[in-house]
């Protein structure tokens, strides 16, 4: 609509001008007559008003003004428009004000002669004529510009359906066709489109459907694993209860070292099998969550501690702790060794296979939102490969023969207590993880959001 009126306006005001000018041209080839032979007889200049469209024709050629043909005027002159040097807004305003002054006026309109024919004409004349032929004009205007609107309509409803319409559908259907078999490789979309947007949606549904179809496969590997696993924890679970029950047995021994011994064992098979319940439970889709209760941190980092000591044997590594005597914490205490027993085996792995001496420490604190622990290592760093998929089952596992699932069970953990596993550093001088478990309630969602 605003480039219909930016054409049509323009156009009636030149329609308008020339009007005039054909008037003017007319009314001064009239006046030239009478001015050729002044005994013309008035019926003739009559008709060469008739003829000109006009009442009176004032043609001024030196500098007396000259009046070369007159009739009676009907009525008393509405107003005058100059012509020899009009601006483009006011040829534009007395139009539209023509155009839409359905009563007739009598006009004055004042011009320069053509062919030099004198300093000016002047010339009066109604403005009915003048309406009609502008309104004639305009829809003429007005159905040229329907029929190219058309035209372009149609254009561009063929372009849009061409370049964006097709295209779309066939990228609904190729969606509809993946959504039937995802595990199918082959539905993968290709990107085709020539639309650089649209061909961005294309490359972009191609790697979210590439990255689906991956992770139904290791879904597909998972549950396998899973049921797999399941079987084994049953079993091993009634081999651990056979076993604590010996253990209990040799608490009873008078070996000093069997007697201190003990306890950790009876507590190291109790977790096992605690591992294995869960395990079964998990294959039942049936995980309990975690148990909250204060924790002991000091007592757990203690067990976790000398359990790795007895692990590394004659291997050069020292274990150092710094946690306050009285820091408790709100958490599981299982599912925290588990996590901490990851973190520290992980640590004591890497030293190993470095083959250098090397330092393992754990530090716990807290503040006024959270509970934080850090492990620290002095072993080589985790290599880039590692680092990239850190926290995926499967995935991060560095140690030849590791499963890759030590960390990502550690996270799965940390985050059923509403906190989060963090990767501080890794560079040749060693390693940092970080634990933080939130105190309050706002904090926990939002560290699960």
């Amino acid at each position: 609509m605003i480039a219909e009126v930016l054409i049509f306006v323009p156009s009636i005001a030149r329609f308008r001008q020339d009007y005039f000018a054909a008037r003017l041209e007319r009314a001064q080839i009239a006046s030239l007559s009478v001015l050729a032979d002044d005994m013309l007889d008035p019926a003739l200049e009559q008709e060469l008003l008739v003829n000109a469209g006009v009442f009176n024709v004032v043609l001024r050629r030196d500098e007396v003004r000259q009046l070369a043909l007159s009739s009676p005027i009907p009525a008393p002159i509405f107003a005058t428009y100059d012509l020899r040097d009009p601006g483009g807004l006011t040829l534009i305003a007395d139009a539209m004000l023509v155009l839409f002054d359905g009563q007739n006026r009598i006009i004055r309109v004042i011009g320069q002669p053509v062919q030099d024919g004198g300093l000016l004409i002047e010339v009066t004349l109604e403005t009915a004529p003048l309406r009609a032929a502008m309104l004639v004009y305009g829809w003429r205007v007005l159905l040229l510009s329907a029929i190219i609107s058309v035209v372009t309509a149609s254009l561009l409803f063929l372009a849009v359906r061409i370049l964006l319409v097709k295209p779309i559908k066939g990228v609904v259907a190729h969606m509809a066709a993946y959504a039937a078999a995802p595990e199918d490789a082959r539905r993968i979309i290709t990107p085709s489109a020539r639309v650089t947007e649209l061909r961005e949606a294309e490359v972009a549904l191609a790697l979210m459907q590439t990255q689906l179809t991956s992770a139904l496969r290791q879904k597909d590997r998972l549950a396998g694993l899973g049921a797999g696993v399941a079987k084994i924890s049953h079993d091993l679970r009634n081999i651990l209860t056979s076993a604590t029950l010996f253990a209990d047995r040799i608490e009873g021994s008078d070996d000093p070292m069997v007697r201190r011994l003990a306890p950790k064992m009876v507590g190291s098979l109790t977790r096992a099998v605690n591992l294995c319940e869960a395990t079964l439970a998990f294959g039942r889709v049936d995980e309990p969550p975690p148990n909250l209760t204060r924790v002991q941190i000091a007592r757990v980092i203690g067990d976790v501690i000398d359990s790795e000591r007895l692990a590394a044997g004659e291997h050069d590594i020292s274990f150092s702790e710094d946690v306050p005597a009285g820091l408790s914490l709100r958490g599981d205490g299982e599912q925290i060794n588990r996590v901490l027993q990851n973190l520290v085996r992980n640590a004591r792995q890497a030293i190993v296979a470095s083959g250098k001496p090397g330092e393992i420490n754990i530090a716990a604190w807290e503040d006024d939102m959270a509970w934080m622990i850090e492990v620290t290592d002095t072993g080589p760093g985790l290599p880039p490969r590692a680092r990239e998929h850190l926290f995926q089952p499967f995935h991060g596992g560095v140690a030849k023969g590791g499963s890759g699932l030590g960390l990502a069970i550690a996270t799965e953990l940390i985050r059923g207590h509403g906190g989060r596993l963090e990767l501080k550093r890794s560079d040749p001088t060693g390693t940092a993880f970080a634990i933080i478990l939130p105190k309050g309630e706002i904090v926990l969602a939002a560290a699960a959001e």
